[in-house]
């Protein structure tokens, strides 16, 4: 898969130096809410990310360093023996790592809010969230602390902070990347996810993570969804993923129309009850001492007393099949769908209950849909049109053939960005 991976942004660079540098800036920064614990730097290692600094999400375990999963509560846990299977996989290939990276408690919601150690808030817009599940993460990267972001991605986690930094959100199939260390919230839904400046450096990192096939330059459909995903749009979305369409419609690209049945499936599905269900059975002590924890985690976690188990078998099943119908109707083509149906909100905006409930749903609404079906996805920014996200949804194991692709679009939306500022 070499051919799509072009000069990573790092390649040439010191590792440990830029790693102490990011750190000082890091501690000195507008926003201290980014890191919930920086590491002691190190020499790393000679490898294809030697000279990358990557920043990692507080769900995955670095030896020495407690993994407190953007809580108080396990701060008074044992550091952690070993690192994460990823983390040692990326420390083997010349990582420098900087820190663990704030985040949305238990990685429990799409906005990215954290009442013990802030809320990360965007560069892009003063005052408004980063995203979540993965804030610290998006923003550890678009402020230079960190080139690549090893992030998760159970409903969005990865590419709805990256839209709304301005960057890139690589979410694999969930089977590419071994979990084994990351702290688990959904067997459903986790998978392992990147955040970068680019394609090429998102792909950089998960060619370290998993072993990549060479493919040919077969050609590619995009298509957009019939009934699901474009409507509730704020203003701004709209425009920028009309222009978006406008810009690969100028570079020939077909664009053709998905039918609307298998959306029909995924609405019909509770979607909630996997996340509500799994983070219960998976983090058990989380809940019998729930009143340690972020109180709008703790209400969704509450929502599993009203899922039987029938329903939940039914649930399961349902989306099973929704998997394989979705795969078989998708086949190699791409589904194109803005990333988010909403621009980064304000904090303040958050505030209530019933704000927090809707904004939250309108985040993570598109972005579900693949981790729901077992997909790889990622999200590009939109040149001109900063807190927005273009995303690209592929069938599970298409992988190697979304990233050609997304290497191709990206290119078109930034040339054309550069056009808009001649």
């Amino acid at each position: 898969m070499t051919d799509i991976v072009h000069r990573p942004s790092w390649d040439g660079l010191d590792g440990y130096s830029r790693t102490v540098a990011a750190q000082e800036a890091a501690r000195t920064g507008p926003d201290p809410a980014v890191f919930t614990q920086l590491f002691e730097p190190m020499h790393p290692l000679d490898g294809p990310l030697k000279g990358c600094v990557v920043s990692v999400k507080d769900l995955f375990d670095v030896t020495g360093y407690v993994t407190r999963a953007g809580g108080r509560r396990r701060a008074k846990n044992p550091p952690a023996p070993a690192d994460a299977n990823c983390v040692a996989k990326m420390r083997n290939a010349g990582a420098a790592f900087v820190g663990h990276t704030n985040m949305t408690e238990l990685a429990y919601s799409g906005l990215g809010l954290n009442p013990h150690y802030g809320t990360p808030e965007t560069p892009l817009f003063a005052g408004a969230t980063a995203g979540g599940s993965s804030s610290g993460a998006a923003v550890s990267v678009a402020r230079g602390y960190a080139d690549l972001a090893l992030a998760t991605d159970t409903g969005g986690s990865a590419r709805i902070p990256a839209a709304f930094c301005g960057l890139v959100g690589w979410k694999p199939t969930a089977t590419r990347i071994s979990r084994k260390g990351a702290l688990p919230v959904s067997f459903t839904l986790d998978g392992v996810g990147l955040i970068g400046r680019s394609v090429a450096d998102v792909t950089a990192g998960f060619a370290v993570l998993s072993p990549m096939a060479d493919i040919g330059p077969e050609p590619v459909r995009l298509l957009l969804a019939q009934g699901f995903g474009l409507d509730h749009l704020e203003d701004g979305v709209k425009i920028a993923f009309d222009h978006a369409l406008q810009c690969l419609r100028d570079a020939k690209l077909s664009l053709g129309a998905m039918p609307p049945k298998p959306f029909e499936t995924y609405v019909r599905i509770p979607v909630w009850h996997f996340a509500a269900v799994e983070i219960r059975s998976l983090q058990p002590g989380d809940w019998t001492e729930a009143n340690l924890i972020d109180p709008r985690v703790a209400e969704r976690m509450a929502r599993a007393d009203d899922v039987s188990a029938i329903s939940y078998a039914s649930s399961l099943r349902a989306r099973a099949d929704f998997v394989e119908e979705m795969t078989e109707a998708l086949g190699t083509d791409v589904l194109v769908l803005p990333t988010a149906a909403i621009l980064p909100p304000q904090i303040s905006q958050c505030a209530t209950p019933e704000a927090f409930h809707r904004l939250n749903a309108l985040a993570l609404r598109n972005t579900a849909l693949a981790n729901v079906m077992d997909g790889c996805a990622i999200s590009l920014p939109i040149g001109g049109h900063p807190g927005t996200g273009f995303m690209m949804i592929a069938a599970r194991g298409q992988d190697e053939r979304l990233l050609r692709l997304a290497t191709q679009i990206e290119r078109i939306l930034r040339w054309n960005e550069s056009q808009q500022r001649r």
